[in-house]
């Protein structure tokens, strides 16, 4: 055996055979595997964290987004009858719509 590894098992052994060393071993083995809040757990939470809050950003930027095409449609009637026109197919009483699907061109 090299010397390294006697002086490491020369200085383990005692510690092992101490009982505050082995307790404290033991409680932090506790800490780190078995306890509710071990760090298995926390990596994980702090996984789904992190992807909450890149949700929440999108989601703060498409309400963004909503507000502004909102009081588009509200402050611009062009806008606002291209956008019924489009989405709801509305018309005025006296034109024919004609749908134009482009996937049978």
């Amino acid at each position: 055996m090299p010397i390294n590894e006697l002086t490491f098992w020369k200085w383990i052994l005692p510690k092992l055979r101490n009982k505050f060393f082995l307790t404290g071993l033991i409680f932090l083995l506790w800490m780190l595997l078995f306890d509710s809040s071990n760090w298995v757990e926390m990596y994980s939470t702090r996984q789904r964290i992190k992807k909450l809050e890149e949700e929440k950003v999108y989601y703060l930027n498409k309400i963004e987004e909503d507000r502004k095409k909102i009081h588009e449609l509200q402050t611009n009637l062009e806008n606002l009858e291209k956008f019924a026109r489009e989405q709801y197919l509305m018309k005025r009483p006296d034109e024919d719509i004609f749908i134009v699907d482009e996937n049978d061109l």
